[in-house]
């Protein structure tokens, strides 16, 4: 498993294989993984309630919870806003490659429901 990182609000996995596409998707948008990060947010919608949402971005916004993960490729940040952290604690990023397609998928232990496309849930 991937490294854990936590702190009052938040505790969040990313697998190893999740942190590798995250390196490369850093790469491909040419930010420095010491000072950008990996947004990864709750937004109201989806068809379960609530939707994830994984962004990267250039620098955490004042308010964010910032987590440092590992990885095989090195270390790199993971922004939390106040509003997302409360249903993100506990949650595994994973990403995975299948028929159907490739994409990051998230288990989340405090989901009381959820739908098949893995991206949305009910808390």
């Amino acid at each position: 498993m991937g490294t854990t990182q936590s702190n009052d609000l938040v505790t969040l996995t990313v697998t190893p294989v999740a942190g590798t596409e995250v390196h490369k998707f850093m790469a491909a948008e040419g930010v420095d993984p010491a000072v950008a990060g990996l947004r990864v947010s709750v937004q109201p919608g989806g068809c379960s309630g609530f939707k994830y949402g994984l962004l990267i971005e250039d620098a955490p916004a004042e308010d964010d919870t910032i987590l440092v993960q590992e990885s095989a490729e090195g270390s790199y940040r993971v922004f939390v806003d106040p509003f997302s952290a409360q249903y993100i604690s506990g949650v595994t990023i994973d990403y995975v490659s299948s028929m159907q397609g490739s994409g990051f998928t998230f288990k989340n232990p405090n989901a009381t429901g959820g739908c098949g496309c893995g991206s949305s849930f009910t808390a």
